[in-house]
């Protein structure tokens, strides 16, 4: 048997292996726990209340207003 059939008799078996081991690997980490999702929940929920603080501020608000009314009386 030649050298390029007894390689191709072995890497069979092992890129098969190889291909296994890595589907394994994508499923594995597909996705989120639950422990993960309520992290990520408390996260953006904290930091939403940041944010509506900070845009509800007297300067903020007055800023924006500020911004928005020379839009509006901006000339063309």
């Amino acid at each position: 048997m030649s050298k390029a059939m007894r390689r191709v008799r072995v890497l069979g078996p092992v890129r098969a292996w190889v291909l296994a081991g890595r589907d394994w690997k994508v499923r594995r980490d597909a996705g989120m726990v639950t422990s993960e999702y309520a992290m990520g929940l408390i996260t953006a929920v904290g930091f939403a209340v940041v944010l509506y603080e900070v845009l509800t501020s007297g300067q903020v608000r007055g800023a924006l207003q500020d911004i928005v009314g020379r839009a509006l009386n901006g000339q063309f």
